[in-house]
């Protein structure tokens, strides 16, 4: 809250910020940590889009602190307001003080909240003071009325007061106080991204980028905000497609979302750019993470849509939506559609079983058994045929594998059927799957279906309870609802050979590594449920002497096969056991010719437990070359100090190792905070990666003085008490560095902000 004094004539607002905070002090700090913490807040600089005029307001507030902190008299009193005001109870006396007639004014400030009393042009000073301490709350809260009622002037002539909500202020600051109010609005969305709000987050952002692009100020920032709602979009999708189905309007946003991830990226398996940093892998992985929040018919329309553009994943999810929905509602059209579109995929893929399920779902046992013949996934035709052991065919075990795929790979990736059983007898008796398969035509693709009492036109219920002991220990492999790309989030071109392939090249991404090529699509286990009679069509009896026929060329083929499996390993044998020999003879040949060359004359004295050079020793100074600092020099120094930094505050505390890099106001600031966090039981875990050397800068008449700008990304997380906090950053920042030759060493004496790149 802003609160407004005035004196005759003049208008002041009253911020609440107190010295403390703005040097970033505890009340008992010395005065050592008082004058250092006054040169630090001196070195660092914001922003390079600010303004001289904002950084010299924050550079006056930072001053004015210091001067009331140092003065022993005033810091007494200053205190004494302090304690006052954190001790009072609620709704008591409280206390402030003011930039100016700061000991004059004690008095009246008694009565005040604790703040400080700043005139207006001192506000965006204020401002990023707090946007630096990361207050961004307040910092909205004071600068958004400021914004909404800019050019207007309420000022009362006769009373003197303002309203704090509309004070005005330099026109030449409203930039500075539109950067700062958008940068706290993408802090905080940035936090609440953290924090798992993705929504919060978003609106966050979009209110950072809204007041720039109305304001048509800093495009590098806007840039900036918005490449962080495209990165969290994928986010917002997940967050609001998990929300209860009541929440119609939440949920259609989060799917026109993704429609419109997808019309950017050209599909499913495109790789057109949304800017979210996910490849084609990374993306049909969070493709997979979403479908489980997606009700049946929420992705058939959504994949059959897509596999218009074409996409062959889409198709592929559209047959399991279509399945899906067609066996639960009892509208066998649907499961009729998806064998349609497998047929498109199966001219260059096997989709052989999911033919052979369809058609066995459409009471069409002919074509079933037809497509099962020509499938190779192997363990689903050892389960298949294990249940079917003793039958003419493959129908019994066809038709519990059928039960089991659907129960425990189809439908647990729609949110709406996760509970739903699979009874091929219920599905078969119902009145409205039995006059669909009767008007089913007679086609090429399709069989008539049986009758009960004869064996033509009817569905007939054909009694499988004998296999199903069987089954009970049987535990085996089936399909799963996705191709290997998509089963638990793998990456999509896994086997290459046998699913569809995406219509553009993957983009380069770190991905987990592809499993073996000749691994099964079909990775889930059966349960062990147990069913009882099902509904089938019956199968036409089959020729007894064609199967035997068959299995006596299968055997006749194996004994073949057999035999020239052990001709061709002793011929390898053979092989090996000839080059052998060979080898041994033309080494014994060469040495008895070409004796090796004896060493002759006075030998190295070198020993094993002796390096036959001096080491330096781990814990040493780099030596640099005498001269002008070089650019190789320049960035050993800059990596010597990260390499210090992560020691000296990482969970080691190896503080010492600041000596050996830093000097002067550097050293002292960073051995301070290195051993207050070794005594507070804190440290950080940090990575660096040297990006650039941007600068150097040398004066031939002063060889040991230099500066050089580097650019470094470094992401840290924070820890108390072994335990990891709410606290972490990564960022890419330009500094300079101010270093000084001791000694025949460099060390940094002075390190400053230029720039912050990028963060996350």
């Amino acid at each position: 809250m802003i609160y407004v004094d005035c004196a005759p004539g003049e208008v002041t607002v009253r911020i609440p910020l107190d010295y403390y905070r703005i040097l970033g002090l505890p009340l008992a700090a010395s005065e050592e940590q008082l004058r250092q913490a006054y040169s630090d807040r001196r070195q660092q600089m914001p922003r390079r889009e600010y303004s001289h005029a904002a950084i010299t307001s924050r550079k006056q507030l930072i001053e004015e602190a210091y001067v009331v902190l140092s003065d022993p008299k005033e810091r007494k009193a200053y205190d004494r307001l302090y304690l006052n005001h954190a001790y009072a109870p609620e709704g008591g006396h409280e206390g402030a003080i003011a930039v100016e007639d700061r000991v004059d004014d004690h008095q009246r400030s008694d009565r005040e909240s604790l703040s400080i009393e700043i005139k207006p042009e001192e506000l965006v000073g204020a401002l990023l003071i707090l946007q630096e301490l990361g207050e961004y709350e307040q910092v909205l809260e004071l600068g958004h009325p400021y914004l909404i009622n800019r050019g207007q002037n309420h000022h009362n002539g006769h009373s003197g007061h303002a309203d704090p909500a509309i004070i005005d202020t330099d026109v030449s600051e409203h930039p500075d106080i539109v950067l700062t109010v958008a940068l706290a609005c993408l802090e905080l969305g940035r936090e609440q991204w953290q924090q798992g709000n993705y929504e919060n987050a978003a609106v966050s952002l979009q209110t950072g980028e809204e007041l720039l692009a109305r304001e048509n100020l800093f495009p590098n920032v806007q840039a900036e905000i918005r490449a962080d709602l495209y990165r969290l979009r994928p986010y917002r999708i997940l967050e609001l497609v998990a929300l209860p189905t009541e929440k119609v309007g939440d949920r259609q946003q989060g799917l026109q979302l993704l429609q419109e991830i997808l019309d950017q990226r050209g599909g499913l398996d495109g790789s057109g750019q949304d800017y979210s940093g996910l490849n084609v892998d990374d993306f049909l992985r969070f493709i997979q993470q979403i479908r489980n929040h997606l009700t049946v018919a929420e992705q058939q329309k959504l994949f059959l849509a897509e596999s218009k553009r074409p996409s062959a994943v889409a198709t592929y999810l559209a047959v399991y939506a279509l399945i899906a929905q067609g066996f639960s509602q009892r509208q066998p059209a649907l499961i009729r559609q998806a064998k349609q579109m497998l047929l498109t995929l199966g001219k260059r893929q096997d989709v052989h079983l999911e033919q052979s399920l369809c058609a066995l779902l459409l009471g069409q046992t002919e074509p079933a058994s037809r497509a099962l013949e020509l499938s190779q996934e192997y363990e689903a035709l050892a389960f298949i045929r294990e249940n079917s052991q003793n039958s003419p065919d493959l129908l019994p075990g066809l038709c519990l594998y059928c039960e089991r795929w659907l129960e425990n790979d189809v439908f647990p990736h729609f949110r709406d059927l996760t509970s739903h059983t699979a009874s091929l007898k219920e599905y078969f008796a119902d009145p409205q799957v039995q006059s669909y398969l009767e008007a089913l035509p007679n086609d090429s693709e399709t069989a008539p279906p049986p009758s009960p009492s004869s064996t033509t036109t009817k569905v007939k219920t054909v009694d499988f309870n004998r296999d199903d002991r069987q089954a009970q220990s049987h535990h085996s492999g089936v399909n799963s609802p996705l191709p290997p790309e998509l089963t638990e989030l793998k990456p999509y071109r896994e086997n290459s050979h046998r699913y569809p392939h995406p219509q553009s090249p993957s983009l380069q991404t770190n991905i987990p590594e592809n499993p073996s090529q000749h691994q099964s699509r079909r990775q889930k286990p059966l349960s062990t449920n147990t069913y009882g009679t099902t509904s089938v069509m019956d199968a036409p009896p089959r020729p007894r002497r064609v199967k035997t026929r068959r299995r006596a060329t299968k055997r006749s083929s194996l004994v073949a096969r057999t035999k020239l499996l052990w001709m061709g390993l002793g011929s390898v044998a053979g092989l090996i056991v000839l080059w052998l020999l060979l080898s041994t003879t033309v080494g014994w040949l060469k040495n008895l010719f070409n004796p090796a060359p004896q060493l002759t004359g006075e030998q190295l004295n070198i020993s094993l437990n002796q390096p036959p050079l001096e080491l330096p020793q781990p814990d040493s100074q780099p030596q640099y070359p005498q001269g002008k600092l070089t650019q190789e020099s320049a960035i050993d120094v800059v990596q010597a100090w990260l390499t210090a930094k992560s020691a000296a505050l990482g969970p080691n505390h190896e503080v010492e190792s600041l000596k050996t890099i830093l000097t002067g106001s550097a050293l002292k600031f960073w051995y301070n905070l290195a051993v207050q966090e070794k005594n507070a039981n804190r440290y950080r875990q940090y990575s660096h990666e040297f990006v650039s050397l941007d600068n150097l800068e040398v004066s031939d008449k002063d060889l040991d003085n230099a500066a050089v700008e580097a650019t470094v990304k470094e992401s840290a997380n924070f820890y108390a008490n072994d335990q990891q906090q709410n606290r972490s950053y990564n960022e890419t920042v330009k500094v300079r560095y101010t270093l000084v030759r001791k000694e025949g060493t460099w060390l940094i004496r002075e390190m400053s902000l230029l720039s912050n790149v990028s963060s996350n």
